[in-house]
């Protein structure tokens, strides 16, 4: 049964984090959906009016660099990982939107099948037994497989907007949603803080971490890959933004050349 529009913002505010560290204005999760529970026709009448575009309140990102485990003595910026905190009401409106386009590509059956992460029903569990079936049968016929695993740096970092727009676009995806990604793309500013200093700049790429849009926008951008025309002796298998490419051949000195 398909969800009534009332009913996907009940379940997207259901589902937020009470205790993760709010945005820029402060506001919790538990404090969102003790609002909404005294009146959810206002905020369902909100979001409603939201359809035009994504607030800009709501596309600031404020940046708390925590230092990772392990790596305390390290001078240099890798020692650091950056955590993104968004305002509640932008990531109610995040997960609406994306629900919306996944479906929406989902249902239409428009991203490859050789993704496997951020998909319904699907793993890196999953994702490695295909890898494990491919390589038996390639064993099983005599023949020899060679493995390349590529990992991208900093992928929702780099998310590509208007390649996700464009693809979107290459999906008929519907106007509205197609606009109010637009939208969220549009205007967008992350404020770095630490004890001593507050930084503002203008976002021109890139997804926060930790963000409902990141995973989903991630495998948008990354479905053209996976659509390459690869030779029949070859096979790709995405893991979210880790990439194994499984090739095959009878004689290891093909191989060889590939490799070189």
């Amino acid at each position: 049964m398909t969800e009534t529009a009332p009913a996907k913002v009940k379940n997207a505010i259901d589902d937020l984090k009470n205790k993760k560290v709010p945005g820029e204005d402060g506001i919790t999760g538990d404090i969102y959906q003790r609002v909404y529970k005294q009146f959810p026709t206002l905020n369902y009448t909100l979001y409603e009016c939201l359809r035009k575009g994504f607030p800009k309140k709501w596309k600031k990102v404020k940046i708390l660099p925590v230092t990772k485990t392990g790596k305390e003595k390290l001078m240099d910026y890798s020692k650091f990982r950056p955590i993104s905190l968004v305002n509640v009401g932008g990531i109610v409106l995040e997960k609406i939107l994306t629900n919306r386009i996944m479906h929406y590509l989902y249902s239409n059956n428009l991203l490859n099948n050789n993704q496997f992460v951020f998909s319904p029903k699907k793993s890196t569990i999953d994702a490695t037994l295909a890898v494990k079936e491919y390589i038996e049968e390639v064993m099983r016929q005599g023949h020899i497989t060679i493995l390349v695993s590529l990992d991208v740096r900093g992928a929702s970092d780099a998310a590509w907007w208007s390649r996700i727009l464009k693809t979107l676009k290459e999906f008929n995806c519907p106007k509205n949603l197609y606009n109010l990604a637009k939208s969220y793309f549009s205007e967008r500013s992350a404020t770095l803080c630490t004890n001593s200093i507050q930084m503002e700049r203008d976002m021109s790429k890139g997804c926060p971490r930790g963000s409902c849009c990141g995973p989903g926008f991630c495998n948008i951008q990354y479905n053209s890959l996976l659509n390459l025309k690869f030779g029949k002796r070859t096979k790709a298998i995405a893991f979210a933004d880790d990439l194994p490419i499984a090739v095959r051949r009878k004689m290891y000195k093909k191989l060889k050349t590939l490799q070189t």
